[in-house]
């Protein structure tokens, strides 16, 4: 009876230490299933990361712009992130290239600050380059007019007052003083009220050298014979 008693103990001691051997294993699995879980995970972050990091061009592409004012007299209100400049002004910036009597200047507000508009009056003078798509040099449009404001988050460039937009040789002028001309950032132009186009077109330079009709000497014929006396 003693024996059946131990005997069976011993089968009893044996099951419970197989099952907590079990239970303690089993944790030990869970431990490893989360590295490897973490492991494709921070895989599949770096894969879906890797595309948007190229295409918004943060691989050093994504520059800071930097604009440079120079004028005789500024004015700065930091409560209203705005600067005003006035007196021979002269605004250098890789987009355009800006001179004018008077400018003034509003600053975006949070941690990343840049210019959000600027607002040029008197004697405005703009320049801005387009690019060549065969790499040649690029296309230089020079606008005037009595007031130019310039808004960052689209780019574009609205004349006012009599704008007149030169490129090359041609040349566009506003007819009404109420007329607007907006230029965006690829140099292309757009009207809003009455104007006047003038295209002008050297001559060919090969033609020069060539004689029109009108002067080439006509071929010598002979004489006429004159008629015999009666």
């Amino acid at each position: 009876m003693k024996k059946l008693a131990v005997l069976i103990l011993f089968i009893a001691c044996a099951t419970g230490a197989r099952t907590e051997a079990q239970i303690a294993a089993e944790p030990t699995k869970a431990s490893r299933a989360a590295p490897e879980k973490k492991a494709k995970k921070t895989a599949t972050d770096k894969k879906t990361e890797s595309p948007a990091t190229k295409l918004f061009g943060q691989d050093g592409s994504n520059a800071p712009t930097t604009t440079e004012i120079y004028a005789d007299e500024a004015f700065f209100d930091s409560t209203k992130n705005k600067g005003i400049f006035s007196g021979r002004v002269k605004v250098t910036d890789p987009r355009f290239n800006l001179q004018s009597d008077k400018l003034t200047v509003f600053i975006t507000k949070g941690q990343n600050q840049g210019l959000e508009k600027a607002i040029a009056e008197g004697s405005v003078g703009l320049v801005r380059d387009r690019p060549n798509p065969n790499g040649g040099p690029p296309t230089r449009a020079v606008g005037r007019a009595d007031k130019a404001t310039y808004t960052a988050a689209t780019g574009d460039v609205e004349l006012r007052g009599t704008p007149r937009v030169q490129e090359g040789l041609n040349m566009h002028v506003a007819t009404s003083p109420d007329t607007v001309m907006i230029i965006n950032q690829n140099s292309q132009l757009t009207t809003h009220g009455p104007s006047r186009t003038e295209i002008r077109q050297q001559p060919n330079e090969e033609k020069k050298g060539e004689a029109s009709p009108s002067q080439t000497s006509p071929a010598q014929t002979p004489p006429v014979p004159a008629l015999p006396k009666p």
